[in-house]
């Protein structure tokens, strides 16, 4: 039962999140919620640990400052005990230019009391990079560029 229950609370979170209601997805975490996504910060730097709700408010306003429009689909959700772990396709318009970047997420979440207290993604971080960049950052380091 906590397991399928531990699963409705993580699509709960993502439903609020990605609706841009950051005060709803931050009551949905532990005051301590602690946040690791490998990730080059010099380029991604809402990405990286975080700790705390006021860091990952920090971050997620950032996130939403640059993005007008968020979606989400979970083709897969697994959930055993106060584990959750979820592939989650991303898409993301920039506010920049309208531009679509669409990307994938392997996001585990622990629980605890209820709440999210811990989440960690992996994010194939070249492919973000080029389509935040609008750049092919893969072929500049081979030196056989194309385009994007």
């Amino acid at each position: 039962m906590t397991a399928e229950t531990n699963r409705q609370r993580v699509l709960n979170h993502l439903d609020v999140f990605y609706s841009g209601d950051i005060e709803g997805a931050l009551a949905r975490c532990t005051d301590d919620i602690a946040f690791t996504a490998n990730a080059p910060v010099d380029l991604l730097p809402h990405m990286g640990h975080r700790q705390g709700k006021a860091a990952m408010r920090e971050m997620w306003t950032a996130v939403h400052g640059r993005y007008s429009d968020m979606r989400y689909e979970v083709p897969i959700l697994v959930a055993e005990g106060d584990k959750v772990a979820a592939h989650i396709r991303v898409f993301l318009r920039k506010r920049s230019n309208g531009r679509v970047v669409q990307f994938d997420i392997a996001s585990f979440f622990t629980l605890r009391d209820g709440l999210v207290a811990e989440i960690r993604e992996i994010i194939d971080t070249l492919d973000l990079v080029e389509q935040v960049l609008e750049r092919d950052v893969s072929g500049i380091l081979t030196g056989k560029p194309e385009a994007i």
